[in-house]
């Protein structure tokens, strides 16, 4: 199996080892499962591991694989499931105490299409309550710790507890959801790769909503191919969710390994390069020279729809949540996580007109940078989060800190989900207190292939994948 320990290995290295019959599926997963019980307590990102449904799973995929039925690369690779997709049988909680005997009867879309390719969940992360909030602070359940500063710093989030599994070595791969930077800002922030999917690619049907306009589906991995093997399982139609009719599949791993050379990458002087801490700022213009040596197309350019689409980034899906959460923010709010419940009632307030006139406008921008700005781009370059991750004390000390702080971390991310834009984050570098800084590789609607191909050049180019965190400080003495 070499020197490299299981828990800091790849799907693909973990997948060419169970196809070559050097490693079975149940080892596999008794050996997470026994990292997930090490270090669970201290970083927290787990709230449920599904311990006797997980070894069920992998005896199954075990049995498979003898009888000669190998299902394909994921086969047999265990995962952690974001806790708002549904799986039969386990509670669906969303971060919150109000749902906490809301048992799933049925898999989400996602959930059963990974178990149909043979991936084994071994249980549920935690999320922000209710999947609204860019920190990853959630004060029902505990804040997932980030697991490269011992000090308690944020995760990002929503999908905060996937992406200390992932970078933590308790799963190679976590699934997340996205609808203003959820995938790409806990990626970002614990040196994960994180593939943000345009709406459509992949079905939310038996995803608990937080806007039906913005919702997405993503993986958090430890490669950028991992990502685009599970992306590649998990697209397609699905007739529970209207948003996915008519838009089909597309191969993402036949280009993967195709290069940048030709590739036409934009850097937008709008928005995204605003209020940098300076170490993410050379990072990413580090970045983009790579890009140019590589042999891509290398410029600057202007992007105002980016800058137009900041300033209705919220009405859309503030009021959208509002509608999902109407009963419980009109009974249930005492019991919200207090940087949530008060949240949403401040949404309350937003008028009809603000929400009708947002979506008008979104339509608008999309059209207009199709003809414009990216009509000669395939890529755009730029920060994932502003700076790297600071101590959740911080940014915890009151509400109106917290919304200034939010703001600032999701304006890169949440910009891409109301242009529309598919995108991936993947480590570019460490801040001088070790902390991991992210690139964005935007790409155009539905061009996740390209988004995958680009980020796999980097990541291929660079050393920053081989890294991972020291958690000496949380084993167990």
């Amino acid at each position: 199996m070499g020197d490299t320990p299981l828990h800091e290995q790849t799907i693909t290295e973990l997948s060419r080892l169970i196809r070559e019959g050097d490693l079975s599926p149940v080892d596999l997963t008794e050996y997470l499962l026994s990292r997930i019980d090490a270090l669970n307590g201290p970083l927290n990102a787990f709230n449920l591991v599904a311990v006797d449904r997980a070894m069920i799973e992998a005896e199954a995929a075990e049995t498979r694989l003898k009888a000669g039925h190998a299902l394909g690369p994921l086969h047999g690779v265990p995962y952690a499931v974001k806790d708002i997709f549904d799986i039969a049988g386990l509670p669906t909680t969303a971060g919150s105490r109000t749902l906490g005997d809301n048992v799933a009867t049925q898999d989400s879309t996602v959930t059963q299409r990974l178990h149909d390719a043979g991936m084994i969940a071994l249980g549920k992360t935690i999320t922000v309550e209710f999947a609204k909030g860019i920190a990853g602070i959630n004060h029902i359940q505990g804040t997932p710790h980030n697991p490269w500063h011992k000090e308690a710093h944020i995760p990002g989030g929503s999908s905060a507890g996937s992406a200390v599994a992932v970078a933590s070595g308790m799963a190679p791969m976590a699934l997340g959801s996205d609808t203003g930077g959820s995938v790409r800002a806990p990626a970002g922030l614990c040196g994960t790769v994180g593939l943000k999917t345009t709406v459509g690619r992949v079905s939310r049907h038996g995803v608990f909503p937080l806007s039906w306009t913005l919702d997405s589906v993503g993986p958090l991995t430890r490669s950028v191919e991992d990502a685009a093997l599970v992306y590649q399982a998990m697209q397609g139609e699905d007739r529970c969710d209207d948003s996915t009719i008519g838009v089909g599949t597309h191969d993402t791993l036949g280009t993967l390994k195709a290069g940048v050379k030709g590739l036409r990458v934009g850097i937008p002087q709008d928005v995204f390069f605003d209020t940098l801490d300076p170490e993410v700022e050379k990072a990413v213009l580090d970045c983009a020279a790579l890009f140019a040596d590589m042999g891509a197309h290398v410029t600057e350019i202007a992007y105002p729809e980016a800058k137009a689409a900041q300033t209705i980034r919220g009405a859309i899906s503030s009021v959208e949540a509002c509608v999902i959460h109407g009963e419980r923010l009109k009974t249930m709010v005492d019991q919200m996580d207090p940087v949530v419940g008060p949240r949403m009632v401040l949404d309350l307030q937003r008028p009809a007109t603000e929400y009708a006139a947002a979506l008008r406008q979104m339509r608008t921008l999309r059209k207009s940078q199709a003809v414009g700005s990216l009509r000669d781009i395939d890529i755009l370059l730029t920060p994932t989060i502003p700076a790297p991750a600071i101590p959740v004390a911080a940014f915890d000390q009151s509400l109106e800190i917290y919304l200034d702080l939010s703001k600032r971390y999701s304006d890169n991310t949440a910009t891409g989900n109301v242009l529309g834009l598919c995108g991936l984050s993947v480590p570019c570098g460490f801040s001088n207190k070790g902390l991991p800084i992210g690139l964005m590789i935007y790409a155009k609607p539905f061009a996740e292939d390209v988004a995958l191909r680009a980020g796999y050049a980097y990541e291929q180019a660079t050393e920053w994948r081989h890294r991972h965190p020291d958690l000496g400080w949380a084993a167990p003495s």
